[in-house]
């Protein structure tokens, strides 16, 4: 049987409906095997530089160990500096100095730092009068926040020890924990605001609307529901900046100088690690090295236990609540 014309074109349209299946086929396999590649080369790229970002971290903590772990005993934990020579004694002033000053540094900067985040993020933005605009005073004021705190982030360490030996040294009329505290805390309050105030941000915004449309005043909104939301952030924002502080050795060579003697008084000198290392790393005998090396290693174990008791006290917190 003959087909006719129209049967014949009826055919041609269905093969020129298969080949055009068949060049889209191909068209989405050379993009699809595209995209693939792309994206195994992007997974190595960051895996690449997650390792990257690792060795040199890696490679710290190693040397700190393999060259500290041998002076770790009881009395270099307990006893006070003995003869750098010799090298006996311990530590333990520059332990209960390190613990002392960062405690008083960390009790006035992060409830600072914590509040200055809080307005920044939830108040300066918003207008509290519900005309739903903000007033350009309050926007001067916000930014003019924002300028100062991200210079004070710049500013050298030195240059804080200074401020706080000419405001708090000179007018006690010695080195002292609190001057110390207060250079400490002026460098950690920066860290802290900003950290608290991009954590904030995240905040879905749905949140803060349920609690208005329940009548419930800003600020208990903002205490007890937005920022319980973010604890974990802001925790992380103050361990960033305890862990920045407590290794800092400029600000304290200018405001608590040192000693080989256990803590006295909030208004005498006191020792802390940073600085015990520094002056034993400037000593030219390899016992004082040693426990050098030695020192360091606790100083980052203290970091690292604070940082994850924080954590761990933050998690239980969250699961009692659950609960």
């Amino acid at each position: 049987m003959i087909p006719d014309k129209k049967q014949r074109k009826v055919d041609n349209d269905d093969i020129r409906r298969l080949s055009n299946r068949e060049k889209l086929h191909n068209i989405t396999l050379k993009q699809s095997s595209k995209r693939r590649l792309i994206n195994n080369l992007v997974t190595v790229f960051a895996i690449s530089c997650v390792i990257i970002t690792i060795i040199p971290l890696g490679s710290i903590l190693i040397e700190v160990v393999r060259n500290g772990i041998s002076v770790i005993s009881i009395e270099f934990l307990t006893k006070p500096p003995g003869s750098f020579y010799l090298g006996n004694g311990g530590i333990a002033p520059a332990i209960q100095g390190t613990l002392i000053v960062v405690g008083l540094a960390s009790l006035i900067g992060a409830p600072i730092g914590v509040l200055s985040g809080i307005y920044l993020s939830e108040f300066a933005s918003s207008d509290s009068g519900g005309s739903g605009r903000i007033s350009s005073k309050k926007v001067l004021f916000s930014y003019a926040v924002r300028l100062f705190n991200d210079v004070l982030a710049g500013v050298p360490s030195i240059v804080i020890g200074i401020v706080g030996y000419v405001m708090i040294v000179l007018i006690i009329g010695s080195f002292s924990v609190l001057a110390g505290a207060f250079a400490l805390s002026i460098i950690m309050i920066p860290i802290v605001v900003r950290v608290t105030e991009e954590t904030l941000k995240i905040v879905p915004d749905s949140i803060r609307e349920a609690g208005h449309s329940l009548g419930i005043p800003k600020w208990k909104i903002t205490l007890f529901i937005i920022l319980r939301g973010a604890k974990s952030g802001v925790l992380t924002g103050i361990v960033l900046a305890i862990s920045r502080i407590a290794g800092e050795t400029a600000p304290l060579i200018m405001t608590i100088l040192g000693t080989s003697l256990f803590f006295s008084s909030y208004t005498g000198p006191v020792d802390a690690l940073p600085l015990r290392i520094w002056r034993l790393a400037s000593q030219p005998y390899e016992s004082a090295h040693a426990f050098g090396w030695g020192a360091a290693l606790i100083l980052i174990l203290i970091v690292l236990g604070l940082s994850i008791s924080l954590r761990l006290l933050a998690h239980e917190k969250r699961v009692f609540l659950s609960t």
